[in-house]
């Protein structure tokens, strides 16, 4: 899930769950006429392929993963830091919140009508490198693009999030390396947040499923390049899009970043054609025909690596992502907000209802100190509450008046 936030607004929703299966193709190689070689060495039980051909018959590398799990490692690093950053019980003030798990000491969380999903306040995210857009475009911070992807609104969040880039990174990393998983992973979170910049501009944002997406995106481009080396074809394909609608749909919910989801997916979907392409697999089976122990040599190979479908994939999805990437980038640093030039495209963040609202506009509260009573007023409905808090900071202002406008 990426989350977005107004000023303190937390909602839910999950970034994806699981993948689409793939089927493993058992090898079945026939020798050819005349060769004798196969009555002293049979050839390989299919179930059983020989040392350095995996089960679908193609010759690779099988990786030991350890880059997913130190980034689900890393991710729970700046979590604990942000949540000693954030510190809620030095900011209690008498007539708030308390906050929740008190027991924790300065890990506690903040009040659950300030953050329902168990983590810091909206001002400790924005000092830990949360993506704000006007910090971006105006204060020259465009590191936050690539910060906020490492940093959680909350307990549930991580959580949510961490269980899915397991699920889905490790298998990724098993078959294409720590590499190319983690050049999918970062790109793709750049891609989620330079969307979310573009078209939610009214609140911060912050979470790691712009990434989990990409990765996605990168399982479905890599089913289709390398479509000769799968069995169940069609179930595999079925599945995975399934996957990818149901989470992508959940995205349509109050205060998550769909924005962040589909740009992430767009960019790890067409970066998975350029660095996750595969030999086909006739070129694999003739290879290991002809190479396989105990064999007579046989002619030289016929069938090319790739097909042309394959290269032409690679390099159209290049030549769209560097353009996409560059165009995105100007629009943001030049201040295009890009609702102006798409009225609908807010629908593929939040879909209003009679349930909820989509309006994620920032709450905005009138202050004023008489001696050590802080009295605010909540424009948005008018509520108004005084605390007693002498020389309160504008962090701790802002927290209450999200408290008092939610």
């Amino acid at each position: 899930m990426r989350k977005h936030s107004t000023n303190g607004t937390y909602g839910t929703g999950r970034a994806g769950a699981g993948a689409g299966a793939r089927e493993e193709i058992e090898v079945n190689v026939q020798p050819r006429v005349g060769d004798t070689s196969a009555a002293v060495h049979p050839t390989p039980s299919p179930s059983v392929p020989p040392r350095g051909v995996k089960g679908r018959g193609r010759p690779y590398k099988s990786h030991s993963p350890w880059l997913v799990p130190v980034m689900v490692g890393a991710n729970i690093i700046i979590f604990l830091i942000t949540m000693y950053v954030n510190d809620c019980p030095k900011h209690f003030v008498t007539g708030g919140s308390p906050c929740v798990a008190r027991f924790l000491g300065r890990f506690s969380f903040q009040p659950t009508k300030e953050n329902p999903l168990l983590g810091p306040s909206s001002a400790t995210l924005q000092k830990m490198g949360a993506l704000d857009v006007d910090k971006v475009v105006h204060g020259d911070q465009g590191w936050r693009l690539i910060s906020c992807i490492w940093l959680h609104a909350g307990l549930v969040h991580i959580l949510a999030n961490m269980l899915c880039l397991l699920l889905i990174g490790i298998r990724l990393e098993q078959e294409f390396g720590f590499f190319k998983v983690g050049l999918v992973y970062m790109i793709s979170g750049l891609g989620g947040s330079v969307l979310s910049a573009l078209f939610i501009q009214s609140s911060i944002s912050v979470g790691a499923s712009g990434a989990l997406f990409g990765l996605l995106g990168a399982m479905l481009s890599e089913l289709l390049t390398n479509w000769t080396i799968y069995a169940n074809k069609c179930a595999a394909l079925m599945t995975l899009i399934f996957v990818i609608v149901l989470n992508l749909a959940i995205g349509i919910l109050p205060h998550v970043d769909n924005f962040a989801h589909l740009g992430g997916f767009i960019s790890g979907f067409l970066l998975g054609f350029v660095v996750l392409i595969r030999p086909q697999f006739g070129w694999v089976n003739q290879k290991y025909q002809y190479t396989r122990p105990g064999s007579l040599p046989g002619p030289a190979s016929t069938k090319s690596k790739h097909n042309v479908c394959q290269y032409v994939l690679w390099i159209a999805a290049a030549v769209v992502l560097i353009i996409g990437f560059v165009v995105a980038m100007v629009m943001l640093f030049r201040g295009v907000n890009g609702n102006d030039h798409c009225s609908w495209c807010h629908y593929l963040s939040c879909v209003p209802t009679s349930k909820w609202k989509c309006n994620s506009s920032p709450v905005y509260c009138e202050s004023s100190q008489d001696g050590d009573i802080l009295s605010l007023i909540c424009q948005g409905n008018g509520r108004a509450r005084n605390y007693t808090m002498p020389n309160a900071t504008d962090s701790q202002i802002r927290g209450l008046c999200t408290q008092l406008c939610t």
